[in-house]
C-alpha cells in the first residue's frame, strides 16, 4: 500500500431542518456582518431570502451579492470581490451550487491577500487561511463544500482557471436536504450525474487511497441506489437524504485523489460553449469510461454493481457492462448523449485539447493520455 494522508479539517452539519443553526454556527465565529453570495435563480424561489430572514433573525448583518451565473467569471469575482471590501463583513455564506461556492473561495483569497485571481492559478499558491466561509450547497452535485478548488472562467482566455489549495475550504458546511427538494428534474439529473462521477473518477484514480476509496465507494452506494428514484420525485425525503450525503462524500473522496479525464474535457466544454459544467460530465462519462478500461483491474465491476439496476454480478463481468449501464443511466435521466447536442462544434476540439491537457487531472486518470487521445475522444463524444 503506497504513502497517503488526509485530514477532515471542517465542521458539517447534515439533517433535514438544520439551517437552523446557521446563526448558532455565525456566533460562534464571532461574525455580526455576514456576505451572502448567490444567484437571482434562487432569489426568485425565495431561497436567498430565507438564509437573510435567518441570518438577520441572528441579530446579524447580511449583505448580499447575487449575480453569480454558471461558469462564474473573473469580472464576477472582481465585482464581488469590490462589494464585500466596500461593505466591511467578516465572514461568508456561500449558498447554491459550485458556482456560488467558486466564486466564495476566490473573494475569500483576494479579499485577504489582494491581487487578481489570476495571480493565484494553479496549485498552492494561496499564502495562508481565506476569510471564514460558510457553505450551504442548495444542489446534490458539486460537493464544493468540502473540496479545495475554486474553478473560475477567463473570458479573455476562454479558458477555465483553476485555484487549488486546502486553505480554499470552508470552514463549516450545513448539508439540509430541505434545500435540493425543489430542484427541477433536470438539474437533479446533471447535478446527480455529476457528484457520481467525483466518487467515479476518484475511485480510479491513480491517486485513490484506502481513505477515498472509502468515501467513494459509499458516494456510490447512496448515489447509484437514490438517483433515479430521486430524479422521479424530488420531494421523496429518504432519496435526497441519500443524494445530499453521498455529494458529500463523493466531494471529499476527490479533494483527496483528484478526478480525470471526463472532469479535464468538461471544462473546456463548458469554457467555450457554456454548456452547464454537470451536463458537459454526463455526456462525455460513456466515452472516456470506455477508453480507460483498459486500465481497469476490477473496480469497474464494483462501480458497476453499485449503479446498475437488479441483482449484482459476481462473474462473467466485462468493462463494456458498465460503460452501457452509464448509457441507460443517462438515457433514464433525459441527458443528452452527444456534444454536438449540446452545440459543441467540431473546429473548437482541437483548441479544446490543448486546454484539456493542462488540467491537473489528466496525470490521475488511470490510462495515460495525450493530446491525440483527447481530441480522439472529443471527436467520438461529439
Amino acid at each position: 500500500m503506497k504513502e497517503f494522508n488526509f485530514k477532515i479539517p471542517q465542521n458539517i452539519q447534515f439533517g433535514m431542518g438544520s439551517l437552523k443553526k446557521l446563526p448558532e454556527i455565525l456566533m460562534e465565529n464571532q461574525s455580526d456582518h455576514v456576505f451572502l453570495i448567490s444567484d437571482r435563480g434562487l432569489e426568485k424561489i425565495g431561497v436567498v431570502k430565507k438564509i437573510q430572514d435567518i441570518i438577520e433573525a441572528g441579530g446579524i448583518k447580511c449583505t448580499s451579492y447575487l449575480d453569480v451565473i454558471p461558469n462564474p467569471t473573473v469580472t464576477i469575482v472582481n465585482e464581488a470581490t469590490a462589494l464585500y471590501k466596500e461593505c466591511g463583513a467578516t465572514s461568508m455564506v456561500a449558498l447554491g451550487g459550485g458556482s456560488s461556492m467558486d466564486v466564495a473561495k476566490a473573494v475569500g483569497v483576494l479579499a485577504k491577500y489582494g491581487g487578481e485571481i489570476t495571480d493565484y492559478e494553479g496549485n498552492h499558491k494561496v499564502p495562508g487561511p481565506i476569510v471564514p466561509m460558510i457553505a450551504i450547497p442548495t444542489t446534490a452535485g458539486t460537493g464544493s463544500e468540502v473540496t479545495a478548488s475554486a474553478v473560475i472562467t477567463d473570458e479573455s482566455r476562454n479558458y477555465k482557471l483553476s485555484v487549488f489549495s486546502y486553505e480554499n475550504l470552508p470552514k463549516y458546511a450545513i448539508l439540509d436536504p430541505e434545500l435540493i427538494m425543489t430542484a427541477p428534474a433536470s438539474i437533479a439529473a446533471s447535478c446527480g450525474v455529476d457528484a457520481l462521477i467525483h466518487a467515479m473518477e476518484a475511485y480510479i484514480s491513480t491517486n485513490a487511497s484506502p481513505f477515498s476509496d472509502a468515501m467513494a465507494e459509499k458516494a456510490m452506494e447512496l448515489i447509484g441506489g437514490n438517483i433515479r428514484r430521486f430524479v422521479a420525485n424530488r420531494k421523496d425525503e429518504e432519496a435526497a437524504c441519500a443524494m445530499m450525503a453521498g455529494c458529500n462524500f463523493a466531494g471529499i473522496a476527490f479533494a483527496w485523489a483528484r478526478l480525470g479525464n471526463v472532469h479535464a474535457m468538461s471544462h473546456p466544454v463548458s469554457a467555450y460553449f457554456n454548456v452547464p459544467h454537470g451536463v458537459a460530465n454526463s455526456i462525455l462519462l460513456p466515452t472516456v469510461m470506455e477508453y480507460n478500461a483498459l486500465a481497469d483491474h476490477g473496480r469497474y465491476q464494483v462501480i458497476y454493481n453499485y449503479i446498475c439496476e437488479g441483482a449484482k454480478v459476481t462473474e462473467d463481468f466485462r468493462a463494456e457492462m458498465l460503460v452501457e449501464a452509464l448509457k441507460k443511466l443517462n438515457r433514464d435521466l433525459g441527458i443528452p448523449e452527444t456534444l454536438s447536442e449540446v452545440g459543441v462544434k467540431e473546429e473548437m476540439i482541437p483548441a479544446m485539447a490543448e486546454d484539456a491537457m493542462k488540467s491537473g487531472n489528466i496525470p490521475a486518470n488511470p490510462r495515460q493520455t495525450s493530446l491525440k487521445d483527447i481530441i480522439a475522444l472529443y471527436h467520438k463524444a461529439l
